[in-house]
This record gives C-alpha cells, sequence and structure tokens, in this order.
C-alpha cells in the first residue's frame, strides 16, 4: 500500500517538475536543482519519523475500518 502511495507521489512530483521545467518565467536550472537536493535531503533526515507517522495512521485507518 505505502508502494502504491510513493508511486502516485512519484507521478505528481514528475509531473509538477516537468511543468516547472517548462516554464520560461525566469525559473533557472541552478534553482530546480538546488530545491530538489533540499527535498533529498528532508526525505533523508526525516525518513524514519515519515514512516513511522504513515504505519501509525495506516494502522489508525485499518481498526476503524475493522470496527465498521
Amino acid at each position: 500500500m505505502i508502494k502504491t502511495i510513493t508511486g502516485k507521489l512519484k507521478n505528481i512530483f514528475s509531473f509538477g517538475l516537468n511543468k516547472i521545467l517548462r516554464d520560461d518565467d525566469g525559473v533557472g536550472v541552478v534553482e530546480v536543482i538546488l530545491i530538489l537536493l533540499v527535498l533529498v535531503g528532508l526525505v533523508i533526515i526525516f525518513k524514519d519519523q515519515v514512516v513511522a507517522l504513515a504505519k501509525t495512521i495506516f494502522q489508525n485507518i485499518n481498526s476503524q475500518v475493522n470496527s465498521i
């Protein structure tokens, strides 16, 4: 289930990235690369917390669905 969510997030992110790269309003390649580096750094730093949060959320969802 987490793999499908991450796949959807990758699709959304790649669509947004393509839109940014095609836009000619002065956004340079260097700025896009810097933003990507910051995002990747944040993902690496907070990976464990994000995974734990996602697991907790899905466990709560599953327990509430089972109680219905």
